[in-house]
């Protein structure tokens, strides 16, 4: 396909994953005023959010799996649809219980276009090539990052939260229509379906009793006890249950054989803190510019900025140095310590911390997450058989969802008790602030005793410096709990095979592998390109076709001179 038949085939996939990451960051920062008028407390606000991750999580293997199965036009179309009603329902929640359970069915659509678009782009783009490619889905990825944030604040400031639910449904409706016209898929190989609906099975009811005893635990009852004992014990039975499946079935939602190939098991353990980073920082950021530093929605939008402007350039400029050069393992190496330094910054951070220096951690953290977070599934699918692309991409995703999802539950259920613990320790400065502040102090001290988020701008002055302090603390401590997991991350990066990316789409290897070997003239061709490479003393993006194909039409490409 020539640059113009990709960049046709993806418009409609671009912008599905606009609209994806568009209805998950519009209402990052309208989530402590939802909470808050849906008069839910911390434990809903992790919910509203760990559901979403948790329906992702889950899915996304599944959705995979079914990719290398049946038709991958009609799954995405399919799985948009779902992210569509799902969000539409969201809209007309009435407390959060509702919200939570129309989450879930965002969530499942999520996963869908998570696993779905990194598949396709292999389906019609070499690994070589993809770095240019992996630059608009970052571009498309922060733009709907930083998007999201100012038009869910505006929204929510203007007309109400609720179109923060409805503002992305007539957009993935054209998105839909889009994918119908322009995305050309080459034929696969048909195969039959076999769906493992046991080791699904058996895999989501693991994850999520595991997630629901960590948000649970050390507040409706203590770390150890017996509710801890069946919880845990129960979600290892399942998730031992899933591993025993995965192991007899013919079509398995993760294939365990794949664990011996270095590369994927590598990325996998990487993933995992890179999903912790790139999820709870997101979604605790916005608490703290509102909660910690009094912002509203509108202008905690603005001040994450920082953050998406980082993972935007080094996610753009990474890719288009990968594409031209072939290298890839020296720029992670470097992500994933920006990664790291960024995240102990961000330790850092108490109320009135200087907002330049806020941000140059942000800045870091981003550089980081932006530089690893989509090599990591480029590296993979350079490595693995073609027929089992759709299970090796979306698991990279599904690990990464993992890490995210008990990132996110974790840190927020060690920031509600952080809080909690905080509130008490200061409960003679707190009744003197409020007992200073006259009626609407008292006020104020009932509502925060009531376990509600508060809107700290409508706090009086003095109980509200109290309130920023405790939480702006509250939030940096639990940026130090993924530090450790991102020098995990440096480690496996590290010990990564640097397995030079391939010249070859997936459909073209599949061929290949059908035939047996390369043909006579494409042979000729590699080792033209091999030659040509030496040569120069610069690698050549493309094949020989490509560059012979430009020629005919009477233009000469930039890597073929």
């Amino acid at each position: 396909m020539s640059h113009r038949q990709v960049l046709e085939s993806l418009s409609g996939l671009l912008l599905g994953m606009f609209v994806s990451i568009l209805a998950g960051t519009v209402v990052s920062t309208s989530m402590p005023r939802i909470i808050s008028e849906l008069h839910g407390n911390q434990t809903a606000y992790t919910w509203v959010v760990t559901s979403t991750l948790l329906a992702t999580t889950v899915s996304t293997p599944i959705w995979g799996k079914l990719a290398d199965l049946l038709n991958r036009k009609l799954l995405i179309q399919l799985a948009l649809g779902l992210f569509v009603v799902g969000s539409a329902l969201a809209g007309f929640s009435q407390d959060t219980n509702m919200l939570i359970g129309f989450r879930v069915v965002q969530g499942l659509g999520a996963g869908g276009l998570t696993a779905l678009s990194q598949i396709i782009m292999a389906d019609i783009i070499s690994p070589r090539e993809r770095g240019r490619y992996m630059g608009l889905f970052g571009g498309i990825m922060a733009v709907g990052t930083v998007g999201g944030p100012l038009i869910g604040g505006l929204l929510t400031d203007s007309v109400g939260w609720r179109w923060n639910f409805f503002v992305g449904v007539p957009v993935a409706i054209v998105a839909i229509i889009l994918l119908q016209f322009t995305l050309k898929l080459p034929k696969r190989p048909a195969r039959k379906v076999r769906i493992d609906y046991l080791g699904a099975a058996f895999l989501a009811a693991g994850v999520s009793l595991l997630l629901i005893w960590v948000s649970l635990a050390g507040k409706n009852f203590d770390w150890w006890s017996a509710q801890t004992a069946w919880m845990v014990g129960g979600a290892i039975a399942l998730l031992i249950a899933m591993i025993i499946t995965e192991l007899v079935v013919k079509e398995p939602i993760i294939p365990l054989g794949m664990f011996k190939n270095r590369t994927f098991t590598l990325a996998v353990i990487a993933s995992i803190s890179v999903g912790v980073a790139m999820f709870g920082t997101s979604v605790y950021l916005g608490q703290y510019m509102q909660l910690a530093r009094g912002a509203t929605p509108t202008e905690s939008g603005l001040l994450t900025l920082p953050m998406i402007f980082g993972l935007l350039l080094s996610s753009m400029i990474v890719g288009n140095l990968i594409s031209r050069f072939g290298k890839w393992k020296a720029f992670m190496v470097v992500g994933s310590v920006l990664l790291t330094v960024g995240l102990y910054l961000m330790s850092t951070i108490e109320f009135d911390t200087n907002y330049a220096l806020v941000s140059l951690y942000m800045l870091i953290l981003g550089a980081g997450v932006g530089m690893v977070m989509q090599n990591l599934v480029l590296i993979v699918q350079n490595t693995v058989q073609p027929e089992q692309l759709g299970a090796a991409s979306s698991n990279v995703a599904f690990f990464r969802s993992l890490g995210g999802t008990i990132g996110v539950s974790v840190m927020g259920s060690v920031l509600g008790s952080t809080v909690i613990s905080a509130m008490v320790d200061r409960k003679d400065d707190l009744l003197a602030a409020a007992a200073k502040s006259g009626a609407a102090g008292l006020k104020a001290l009932q509502s925060l005793q009531s376990g509600t988020l508060p809107e700290v701008n409508h706090l009086p002055l003095a109980v509200r410096t109290i309130v920023e302090s405790v939480y702006g603390q509250a939030v940096a401590d639990i940026f130090l709990i993924a530090v450790p997991l991102a020098i995990v991350t440096i480690i496996a990066i590290l010990f990564l095979p640097n397995i030079t990316l391939g010249t070859k789409t997936a459909i073209e290897r599949m061929k290949e592998k059908e035939t047996g070997a390369d043909s006579p003239i494409e042979a000729a061709e590699e080792n033209a390109l091999e030659v040509a490479e030496a040569l120069i003393g610069a690698p050549v993006t493309g094949s020989v076709a490509a560059i012979r194909r430009d020629a005919e039409r009477g233009t000469t490409a930039e890597n073929g001179r």
